[in-house]
């Protein structure tokens, strides 16, 4: 009864939706106010009806209901609680079905929190967001039923993929779920301006929030998934240009753009143009993302469809939503007035180059992921397009943005003084010179122009700081007034210092692991004992440990270093019984920000494993940097000139200069 009980729910929403798009979007057309009105209750319905469809799978999960196929597919009755509920969303069906969950979950907040936008703009946002909404249910519905029943029914389930089985399978989905789907958003209001033919300063101001919260959920996904991969894979990388991962880094990239573009556009009015195709282009490659993940073209750990059907459904989707979006942006480009004029030297100007690097470093990472795809379609032949192609052309493109980060905040609007800007960022390039300095002295391996990058990043950390302080007049004028000055700063000039000190602290973790980690691969026995670095690594023990749904076979090494021991750290092979299938789970013992990461093979009769140690230093700034960087997006979106739905001065005093009758 769960189970038909949610097929209905679904079946009520899309009928919701289609309700939702039809009626605000007619209702905006014809200036009828009672139809544009039933955008908002609709919206809130159709969330209430998608939540109890979810609902009910999380409990056919959660009761091990084997009459159902999705949960016969991806459950066992002994799996633990955390992860039959991580099954709903670690399959094709669940994953989809959480799709348009986030999608409801938008679009109720547009109708919660959208009282301060304009009863047309408001419509046709939320009408846009049912036809996606549509089009994503009548998806399930009709190729991906999460709700499909098996009879007769068996007495076990097939088991989660065990890769899956990992805590960070509750994380990592619904955080890029959030991101992903949040950007819709952001296309919504894109659309909905194009119809309605107006754009301005407000339109930046009311988008500007959603964008924001988009990227904040895209940057934690991202971080989550690659230290996911890098734990639990056991390959000890934290990013291999996988072209799933990559499509979860297009978007994050376009929507970095968009949001520096709507700053341009919500202070001087300008960029319009660009600001709405970089809103389309946002949502578009996260389709294309949702696209490659479901339609069967890849083969990866994050790819869950093989079913060409359903390829080609989201390949319609796909053509509708981008196709439909550039040509009415195509339609209406031409009636777009630009704003205020700017001097090349501006902030404006820094945050367009800001923007042609992203853009075209997200071109880059488009063009290696896809191309091998499309060559395959049309001629036969396979090739692969690796590290090396995405390092170059990717790397080169963000190494001059990266450079250029400091400049952009402290450049005035209209017109800039670039040699006034370098002058004030003396100290920081100062500190960027003693620290490569000081790493060249310290290391005398690696890549020859690692220290120089160790430079860059403090640069970009000492001036985000410089701008904080340049703002504050410190040294210019008593220390008092300095701090009141800071203290009276927006929350959103300490959300852009905090984002830009993140992209530093995220580029020291990344040099510093690419540039001097250190390994050893070593066949071990009990007792053995291998050196890395400044520290020994002898195998203690080998012993048998069970699970509840799997049986371990665990290495535990003792580390010690100059004679004095500094903790165990341990190291398995997993067989999960229902699969017979196995996986490796590292060891990692964290040592300040560096960590030594251990994996190991199959035991041989003789009684050795093959070991592979590696020393990562600093590695944890890789993960800790992004983690800035989303909090400063959150300090950002706390500013109350940014937060969805924070009424205008305007409106708070109408009430006082209304006479008392």
């Amino acid at each position: 009864m769960i189970a038909e009980l949610g097929q209905y729910a679904l079946i009520l929403a899309l009928a919701l939706a289609v309700m939702q798009t039809v009626l605000p979007a007619w209702g905006a057309r014809k200036g009828d106010a009672a139809l544009m009105g039933v955008a908002v209750p609709v919206a809130l319905v159709l969330f209430l009806f998608v939540s109890f469809s979810f609902a009910a799978l999380v409990t056919l999960y959660l009761t091990s209901d084997f009459s159902v196929v999705n949960v016969v597919d991806n459950s066992h009755s002994r799996m633990p609680i955390i992860y039959k509920i991580t099954s709903t969303w670690g399959n094709h069906e669940g994953s989809m079905l959480l799709w348009v969950l986030v999608l409801a979950v938008f679009g109720a907040l547009v109708a919660i929190f959208g009282g301060n936008l304009p009863d047309r703009l408001k419509a046709n946002v939320l009408a846009v967001q049912g036809s996606i909404a549509t089009a994503f249910l009548l998806f399930i519905l009709f190729t991906s039923n999460p709700f499909a029943r098996l009879a007769p029914a068996p007495a076990e389930g097939a088991d989660l993929n065990p890769v899956l089985q990992d805590p960070g399978l509750a994380i990592h989905p619904p955080l890029l779920y959030l991101g992903y789907v949040g950007l819709s958003i952001a296309f919504a209001f894109a659309m909905a301006a194009l119809m309605e033919g107006r754009i301005d300063a407000a339109w930046a101001r009311w988008v500007r929030p959603w964008t924001l919260a988009a990227w904040i959920f895209l940057t934690l996904g991202i971080a989550m998934g690659s230290y996911w991969a890098y734990y639990e894979l056991g390959w000890g990388g934290w990013w291999f240009w996988d072209p799933v991962e990559n499509a979860s880094l297009m978007p994050w990239l376009a929507a970095t753009a968009l949001l520096h573009s709507a700053v341009v556009m919500e202070k001087r009015d300008a960029l319009k143009v660009w600001t709405i195709l970089l809103a389309i282009l946002a949502f578009s490659l996260s389709l294309i993302g949702t696209f490659l993940v479901r339609s069967g073209v890849l083969t990866s750990v994050h790819a869950f469809a093989t079913d060409p059907t359903r390829g080609v459904f989201i390949l319609a989707i796909l053509a509708f939503f981008i196709g439909g979006g550039l040509c009415l942006f195509a339609l209406r480009a031409g009636d777009l007035r630009q704003g205020g004029l700017f001097a090349p030297i501006s902030r404006e100007g820094a945050l367009v180059l800001n923007n042609l690097f992203l853009t075209a470093a997200c071109a880059s990472v488009f063009v290696g992921t896809l191309y091998p795809l499309a060559l395959e379609a049309l001629t036969g032949d396979k090739i692969t397009v690796g590290p090396p192609f995405f390092n170059l052309t990717f790397g080169g493109l963000m190494l001059p943005l990266v450079l250029a980060v400091p400049f952009g905040p402290l450049l005035a609007w209209k017109r800039g003084d670039l040699m006034g800007v370098a002058q004030r960022l003396v100290l920081a390039a100062g500190f960027a010179v003693v620290a490569a300095v000081v790493t060249a002295a310290a290391e005398d391996r690696g890549p020859v122009l690692a220290p120089v990058f160790i430079g860059i990043a403090v640069f970009v950390m000492a001036g985000a700081i410089t701008d904080i302080a340049e703002r504050g007049a410190i040294g210019r004028v008593p220390a008092k007034v300095s701090l009141a000055r800071i203290a009276g700063l927006p929350r959103s000039t300490f959300g852009t210092a905090l984002a830009h000190f993140g992209v530093g602290v995220c580029l020291i973790g990344i040099v510093c692991e690419s540039a001097w980690s250190l390994e050893k691969i070593a066949s071990m026995k009990v007792g053995d004992t291998v050196t890395i670095g400044e520290r020994n690594l002898t195998l203690s023990r080998l012993e048998n440990r069970t699970g509840p749904n799997f049986n371990a076979r665990v290495a535990v090494f003792d580390i010690r270093e100059g004679g004095v021991s500094d903790g165990t750290v341990e190291a398995a092979k997993r067989l999960f019984t229902a699969r017979q299938s196995a996986t490796t789970e590292s060891g990692i013992r964290t040592f300040g920000f560096s960590q030594l990461y251990v994996a190991v093979g199959d035991e041989t009769p003789d009684g050795h494993i093959n070991v592979r140690a590696t020393w990562k230093p600093l590695v944890t700034l890789i993960w800790l940097g992004a983690v800035v960087m989303a909090l400063g997006g959150l300090l950002s979106l706390a500013d109350r000139r940014l937060r969805v739905g924070a009424p205008k001065p305007a409106r708070r005093r109408a009430p006082s200069a209304v006479p008392a009758e």
